[in-house]
């Protein structure tokens, strides 16, 4: 919301397809800091995780949005659209965890890393695509999927 506030909607300019490859950016810088253990920039992979849940929740939105909708919305209902998806996503997650039995609990963070970067893979297929699947749950439930792969690495980096 401070950014919205700062920059105002800009992020309603990007086509779906650039907000898979902000994310793709994240979880790829993420994989190359685990594995040489250095980064040469500031930002680390706890800000890069943030940055995953946060491009999730935007291109829910920019989904629900549309082209139809106006660029610029205001603060307050960026929030309640932000709000929605996050309980929305969060509501999936508690279904999830109640028939996975929280297995993400001992999983590697690394692993987290790996299936973010394969659900991006396959919403860049569907987006190449044109949005036809075959079998797919579809663009919005890998996003959700994402969003919740960064929150329990967010979970288990023990964040507070």
């Amino acid at each position: 919301m401070k950014k919205t506030r700062d920059y105002g909607t800009a992020w309603r300019i990007l086509r779906p397809p650039s907000i898979t490859d902000q994310i793709f950016i994240k979880a790829q810088r993420i994989r190359t800091l685990e594995e040489k253990k250095v980064s040469k920039v500031g930002d680390d992979i706890l800000g890069e995780y943030i940055g995953i849940v946060n491009y999730c929740v935007i291109a829910m939105m920019q989904l629900e949005c549309g082209n139809e909708t106006s660029t610029e919305l205001a603060p307050d209902h960026v929030e309640q659209l932000f709000d929605a998806k996050v309980k929305e996503t969060q509501e999936l997650m508690f279904a999830k965890n109640h028939d996975y039995g929280e297995a993400w609990r001992d999983m590697r963070i690394s692993s987290l890393t790996d299936l973010i970067l394969q659900k991006i893979f396959r919403v860049k297929q569907i987006e190449d695509n044109k949005g036809l699947t075959e079998a797919s749950e579809g663009v919005k439930a890998n996003y959700q999927d994402m969003l919740n792969y960064a929150v329990f690495a967010l979970i288990k980096m023990d964040v507070k």
